[in-house]
């Protein structure tokens, strides 16, 4: 067989195998000779998703996952319950309930044999004194205030080396301006130290809705979701004294122990809030501007030395909508990608997996797809002692791809090496990409084999940034390794600061042909390596796609003045009826999935955004669906969480057929 299989397979990976065994020996039709009509594995062959057994009345909405040091599970509810699990990867785990009542748990921590949990106002410690298997002690270690706003989440904790606990705060929202992130009261759109004693520390703001706080080797990471002011998801390495971009939180920066200073005035010179007011002297929703002279998160750094950039921007609609949780992968756990970092979804109901180098003292690095299908949203994750992942899942309120409203499940590896990017590394002149398996020398020594694009996001308050300052970047020659591990591109127009898009589609695995499991790699270039170029005459510069130089055409023959005879003519009415005629979904799938579209709808169930049957049933006309794709109105679908975005970049033509399609659906 072209991989192993281990005796913990799933049926179902077997069966795939053996149809892909039964595929390698057909004869294709039509070519004369035997060949290997072999379909390259999935991520599923790889990463099996598998339930834990929960009871009956149990649900969970998991806001927190922890692992004790026997092997236990901790998991803290949005309903305030705590679970301890034992036994949790068996068969029939075994759920206690070991504390209720508390407010909506999103995050739980073990620490000297006691369990910290972030309520939406505190940090509460969780002591069974009497050894009964229950919380006995419910004790207050820090309380922050509330407006009572519903966005109020709070996250965390997450223990840092010394000991302390890192907690953030979401911010809320304007009555009027309902669209606009605000902090109400203090601290909310910061990240808190605390310790042990009760003391807090503000630590950084900036952020919008932070539900994925990390620690990485030690230093503090968060992620936030795409919003007002955060044009996409992005993981950041977050410093002390840090702002990342949303400026309600710049509110407090004249509080004692504010470690910055930066006010909101001073964010506001550099960007305008566009805080404007019709003749009615009601403010307007700031809406996406197409053509206008844009302002880049790194282009306000230049002003705002306090504003720190993402170490890698999750893609929105490709790597997620709503960002979760970080979390390492232990060097000996799942394979290759032992050391990396894996970052939830909760709109998407995915896992993506990035690679971090630093360059210049800066993280940046490349973020990948890695696992999608769960149930519903993962919020947080965590490492059992078998290497498997416990993926902890919520949906209520948010929404998010996948059929059930909570869940928890695990992903486990089957040992078996996917043919995968290991790694992508920036280089002065181009990209280095380490791969998990050699490759094909033939494709991988072929320009035509990949591409790159670059893009990055507007820095302003609407609501999430389409992709902008789009540029192709030719790739001019490509060398590979003798052992068929490591290709290095030389890419022109390389860009500080943009997301680069590489696609390897034309690579195959040296052993079976085999394409990538996930071909697209997205690196975030903050910095550009110094060190040794290559030279063209180092590299393969064959480019299958280059067009061939053509033989000259003869002349064509003389005609005589005979008239020929008119060609028939559709009838015009004919014409006008084929072109209205409703597309399938066939037809427009690709438009859909080209433009992130499926991210957040299907045809027929409401995921982040409503379902096309129910936007049918709205009447838009063609062009007003048009109008909404390239600048949505929120306030028309009131009873979901999550803005879409504006997205100028899908072409007129290509909004239509999607607005024909969707009216199609009535």
């Amino acid at each position: 067989m072209m991989y192993t299989m281990k005796k913990h397979t799933s049926k179902k990976a077997l069966r795939n195998a053996a149809f892909r065994l039964f595929l390698s020996a057909v004869t294709v039709a039509g070519v004369g000779a035997t060949a290997l009509a072999q379909e390259s594995p999935k991520e599923e062959d790889f990463f099996r998703i598998t339930g834990v057994s929960t009871p009956e009345d149990v649900l969970l909405e998991v806001g927190g996952l922890t692992v004790l040091p026997n092997g236990d599970l901790g998991i803290s509810t949005r309903r305030g319950d705590v679970y301890i699990v034992e036994n949790p990867t068996s068969p029939r785990p075994y759920f206690r309930k070991f504390a209720t009542g508390l407010h909506e748990i999103l995050g739980l921590a073990y620490k000297d044999g006691a369990l910290y949990a972030a309520q939406r106002g505190e940090l509460t410690k969780l002591v069974d004194k009497n050894m009964d298997g229950k919380a006995d002690v419910y004790e207050t270690v820090y309380n922050w205030p509330l407006s009572g706003h519903y966005h109020e989440y709070s996250f965390g904790p997450k223990i840092a080396p010394d000991g302390t606990f890192f907690v953030s705060g979401n911010v809320a929202f304007g009555d009027e301006q309902w669209y606009r992130g605000e902090s109400r009261v203090p601290w909310r759109g910061w990240v808190m130290n605390i310790n042990e004693k009760g003391q807090m520390q503000p630590w950084a703001t900036g952020v919008r809705s932070p539900a994925g706080l990390g620690m990485i080797d030690g230093e503090l990471f968060y992620t936030d979701n795409q919003g007002d002011w955060i044009g996409s998801g992005g993981l950041w390495h977050l410093t002390k004294g840090a702002f990342v971009g949303h400026p309600a939180g710049l509110r407090w920066t004249n509080m004692p122990n504010s470690p910055l200073k930066l006010t909101p005035a001073q964010q506001n010179a550099v960007v305008d809030g566009r805080e404007i007011k019709d003749e009615n002297g009601r403010y307007i929703k700031p809406e996406n501007i197409v053509n206008e002279d844009f302002t880049t998160l790194f282009e306000a750094k230049e002003r705002i030395p306090e504003l720190k950039l993402p170490a890698v921007w999750l893609p929105h609609g490709i790597l997620g909508v709503s960002n979760s949780e970080p979390i390492k992968i232990p060097e000996e756990n799942f394979g290759p990608f032992g050391g990396q970092i894996l970052v939830g979804d909760q709109g998407m109901s995915l896992i993506s997996r990035v690679f971090l180098e630093k360059v210049n003292g800066e993280y940046q690095g490349a973020a990948f797809p890695f696992r999608s299908g769960f149930q519903s949203g993962v919020l947080r994750m965590a490492w059992a002692p078998d290497g498997s992942l416990f993926v902890g899942e919520t949906n209520r309120g948010w929404g998010s791809a996948g059929d059930e409203n909570q869940g928890l499940q695990r992903l486990v590896w089957n040992n078996a090496v996917p043919f995968e990017m290991r790694a992508v590394r920036a280089m002065p002149d181009g990209f280095e990409i380490e791969f998990t398996q050699p490759v094909d020398k033939e494709s991988a020594e072929d320009i035509a084999s990949y591409s790159v694009s670059s893009f990055i996001y507007k820095y302003h308050p609407v609501y999430g940034s389409p992709p902008v300052s789009t540029e192709e970047n030719p790739i001019k020659g490509v060398k590979v390794s003798e052992d068929g591990m490591k290709a290095r591109i030389l890419v022109d127009n390389m860009r500080r600061y943009h997301i680069h898009t590489i696609s390897l589609d034309g690579v195959r695995a040296r052993d079976n042909s085999y394409s990538l499991v996930h071909p697209t790699a997205y690196y975030t270039l903050n910095n550009i390596p110094a060190g040794q170029k290559l030279s063209l005459s180092e590299v393969s510069t064959k480019n299958s796609a280059a067009p061939k130089a053509s033989a000259p055409k003869k002349a064509a023959p003389k005609t005589s003045a005979v008239a020929r005879p008119a060609a028939k003519r559709t009838p015009a009415k004919a014409v006008a009826a084929a072109s209205v005629k409703a597309p399938v979904y066939a037809d427009v799938k690709g438009i859909l999935a080209k433009y992130t579209c499926l991210a957040c709808h299907s045809e027929t169930k409401k995921q982040i955004g409503p379902a096309y049957v129910d936007v049918a049933k709205r009447n838009y006309s063609n062009e007003k669906i048009v109008e909404l794709i390239h600048n949505p109105q929120p306030k028309n679908w009131p009873d979901y969480a999550t803005e879409m975005p504006p997205m100028p970049q899908v072409p007129k033509e290509d909004a239509l057929k999607i607005a024909a399609w969707i009216n199609s659906l009535k």
